[in-house]
């Protein structure tokens, strides 16, 4: 058994290149008009007044609606834009008051009230500029927090090689509920991919403990099922804390596989109300696998008298699993249509290999890229650290899918995402990791 867990130990764990950095989450800044449509906005409106104007025949009364072009440009634009805007207003008022003969009061209350909001528009232009900015940099800083608390990738074990994408959608609620997890132990590799319900700083304790729950258990329970009924109860505390604090009570939908580690055709998952995962093979065609029963999601297996099983199913070497989120099944177009992954998938796949660079024609490439990373780690060179993510892995495959679904749902991510690939490596690829292992 002791020599069983020497060969699931952590052959590498490559520096993760995905994550943000502080530095760009400072370089973000709000959205403004650009200058070239702030001024093409800011003529035509000012056309249209005096269009209006002449029509009309009165030019003092309606050049005062004038004084509404800070405000919008406070709302939409810059500060420096405001101020242009404020000027412009002021000056148009101005010159149109200084060609009406005679005086009257009219005219001193509308130049009153056009460098009033004029004013106005510049203090309401600096409060929102710094609000919104202080609201980009707190979100950016959660999905940077959200991103180091989940654990880095890639990740290369004794059986696969797991990598995978994951961008949170950085709403108001400034946390998302995906989280993801890998343990290599002596029971095989064990992945976990969850979502916890709804977002926020609730939902965060949520995904701490599951997390937490995971990376105890995984090396603990000998059982998958045990493993799981641990996570439960791990959801079953935190909300016994929260609901004694106020706090609403969330279930969390999981996945949860072991790679076995003696059967070289074979994986087992217990599914938690989670996603199904697909299968990727060269030559064939995704398919989705079947995994029996879908149990209830973590935190509500006391809604239910049936307990937990772990299904089996073929995954054979020189294949990939691909484990997802509903951030990616969910997706919708401007049209409300969602994203048709198993078709998408299928059609990603057939365009690689029609380019002859398949991630799994490619893994042999990567294998031996790795090897000579371990062989020079060993040596003292040090490489296995710095480098980097190796190209032609199976994260091809993920980050396809990311860009297709972001042109499906142009402009706009509505929810989280996250991509595990879970490359099974060949029998060859094994036996020299438990080479080097000993």
């Amino acid at each position: 058994m002791e020599q069983l867990g020497q060969q699931h130990k952590v052959v590498d764990r490559l520096r993760p290149t995905a994550l943000q950095t502080q530095s760009g989450v400072e370089q973000q800044r709000p959205k403004s008009l650009s200058t070239r449509v702030f001024a093409a906005w800011l003529a035509a409106l000012t056309l249209l007044v005096l269009v209006l104007s002449l029509a009309a025949g009165s030019e003092v009364r309606l050049i005062g609606l004038l004084i509404f072009l800070p405000a919008i440009a406070a709302s939409l634009g810059t500060v420096r834009q405001t101020q242009v805007a404020s000027l412009w207003a002021l000056a148009a008022v101005a010159a149109s008051l200084a060609r009406s003969p005679g005086y009257h009061l009219d005219d001193g209350i509308t130049l009153a009230l056009t460098l009033v909001f004029a004013g106005l528009a510049v203090y309401g232009s600096r409060w929102r500029i710094a609000r919104d900015t202080e609201l980009l940099r707190l979100r950016s800083t959660a999905a940077v927090v959200q991103q180091h608390i989940l654990h880095p990738l890639p990740e290369l074990t004794s059986q696969v090689r797991v990598d995978g994408i994951f961008e949170p959608v950085q709403e108001d609620k400034l946390f998302g509920g995906d989280i993801y997890d890998v343990a290599a132990t002596r029971y095989g590799t064990r992945v976990l991919i969850g979502d916890v319900q709804g977002k926020g700083l609730s939902a965060v304790g949520v995904a701490f403990a599951v997390l937490g729950g995971f990376r105890e258990a995984a090396h603990r329970e000998p059982t998958l099922a045990g493993l799981v009924d641990a996570l439960e109860m791990s959801v079953v505390r935190h909300n016994a804390y929260a609901r004694h604090s106020g706090e609403p009570e969330r279930f969390v939908t999981a996945l949860v596989v072991c790679v076995d580690p003696v059967d070289q055709g074979t994986a087992h998952a217990v599914n938690c109300g989670h996603l199904p995962p697909f299968l990727v093979r060269d030559s064939c065609a995704p398919v989705q696998v079947e995994l029996g029963d879908i149990g209830v999601p973590l935190g509500l297996a006391s809604l239910v008298s049936e307990g937990r099983v772990a299904d089996g199913f073929s995954f054979p070497p020189d294949s990939t699993l691909l484990l997802y989120t509903d951030g990616l099944s969910e997706a919708r177009d401007g049209d409300g249509l969602f994203y048709p992954l198993a078709e998408r998938l299928a059609a990603l796949v057939e365009e690689s290999e029609a380019a002859g660079s398949t991630p799994l024609e490619a893994e042999e490439t990567q294998k031996e890229s790795q090897k000579e990373t371990q062989e020079e780690a060993q040596r003292g060179g040090g490489k296995g650290e710095a480098a980097g993510r190796p190209e032609g892995s199976a994260l091809g495959l993920a980050q396809a899918l990311r860009e297709d679904v972001r042109a499906y749902t142009h402009p706009h991510q509505q929810d989280d995402l996250a991509i595990l690939t879970l490359e099974r490596l060949s029998v060859s690829a094994v036996q020299a990791a438990g080479d080097n292992g000993e």
